[in-house]
């Protein structure tokens, strides 16, 4: 490790221990106001009431650790550039990651609401209009060249924003559906912020790198809580606010000069790797998508037809299924640096057949026969 690569230590470590620390009071507050999801539901796969406001301790121990060690990080990759005293004379923080703030903010106080009293459709597409007008356009957070994934490489503005306005909806809402059992849509979002903050990391970019860090130190410390049987739920305030800095590390990671980039790290295609970190969400959000629209049921429609209820129904548990797609997404990622070599279009046939295979795989093998 880099010699200041302490700073993503200290970030990840804050984090986790503010969650350790504050969720148990904040799961006892919301028993006391009945915060609660019930069960009953034929779609719930809980048998008691759990707590669904985790996110609010998520998104504080993000908030908190990131600004405690933003300033750190930023002057050392600052000084690694050779500007020691660029940070200052900026005035803080750049654009884009107070933008991120901003947004970050606004998708809390969406997802608490909607947490608590329930939110309208049309104003939370109202909110993500906002929220992805902030990131794309005024943090000019976007994908601008695609690397020669396709034949394509730069992209012209207009197409950068669009196709990033999708990426960013595609994977806010990739988060919330995978959220169905305990521990999935938190381990999943660890794996992955702590993919984009290594690759972050090693590419020069310390401040990002802490926030992916840092996001990682907070869903572990959620995950003490959230793995099986759950203690408490994320709900909205959580899975948006995850989708959204995933997103942001995705399109910041796909957006990358790889001429900038060290070494082995030079020879990944910058996409593939992208999309490889957050396999699971992709696959399994486009399929479930597919299945509905192929029987005539809107896509937004929730139902039992997820992945991780099939491996459910195979009888692995809410620990098994996890621990299984955990290793899932450990698999492509390491999948998406050992054919770094191959021209980008094999590698996404290679990344693609495995994943959907993989994904795929529980719907091919009958279920057992219940015995009477």
């Amino acid at each position: 490790m880099k010699p200041h690569g302490y700073i993503l230590i200290l970030g990840f470590f804050t984090a986790f221990v503010v969650v350790l620390l504050t969720m148990p009071s904040l799961i006892k507050v919301a028993r006391m106001k009945h915060l609660v999801d019930e069960p009953g539901d034929q779609r719930k796969l809980h048998q008691r009431s759990v707590p669904t406001i985790g996110g609010i301790i998520i998104f504080a121990a993000i908030l908190f650790s990131y600004s405690l060690w933003f300033p750190e990080a930023a002057a050392i990759g600052y000084r690694d550039m050779g500007f020691k005293h660029l940070y200052l004379a900026m005035g803080g923080a750049p654009k884009d990651l107070t933008s991120l703030v901003a947004a970050m903010v606004l998708l809390f106080f969406m997802g608490v609401k909607d947490d608590i009293i329930g939110f309208s459709p049309v104003k939370k597409l109202v909110g993500h209009m906002v929220v992805g007008y902030i990131l794309v356009v005024m943090a000019d957070i976007r994908i601008r060249d695609m690397h020669g994934l396709f034949g394509v490489y730069e992209l012209n503005d207009a197409f950068s924003i669009g196709f990033s306005l999708f990426v960013y909806v595609v994977l806010v809402n990739a988060f919330n559906l995978i959220d169905g059992i305990d521990g999935l849509a938190g381990g999943i979002g660890c794996i992955s912020a702590i993919a984009y903050g290594a690759w972050l990391f090693m590419a020069g970019d310390v401040a990002l790198a802490l926030l992916a860090m840092v996001l990682g130190g907070a869903l572990l410390g959620f995950l003490v809580f959230n793995f099986h049987p759950a203690r408490i739920f994320m709900g909205d305030s959580g899975s948006l606010i995850i989708g959204a800095i995933i997103a942001v590390l995705a399109m910041k990671v796909v957006d990358y000069d790889p001429d900038k980039l060290p070494g082995w790290l030079e020879r990944v295609p910058t996409p593939l790797f992208a999309m490889a970190v957050i396999a699971y969400p992709l696959v399994d959000t486009f399929r479930i998508f597919i299945h509905r629209a192929s029987r005539g049921v809107s896509p937004f429609a929730a139902d039992r037809n997820h992945i991780h209820h099939r491996l459910m129904a195979h009888g692995l548990g809410h620990r098994g299924t996890t621990l299984v797609l955990f290793l899932y997404s450990i698999t492509i990622i390491v999948l998406s640096l050992i054919t770094r070599d191959l021209h980008p279009n094999k590698g996404l046939m290679v990344l693609g057949v495995t994943a959907l295979v993989l994904a795929l795989l529980p719907f091919a093998i009958p279920l057992r026969q219940k015995k009477e």
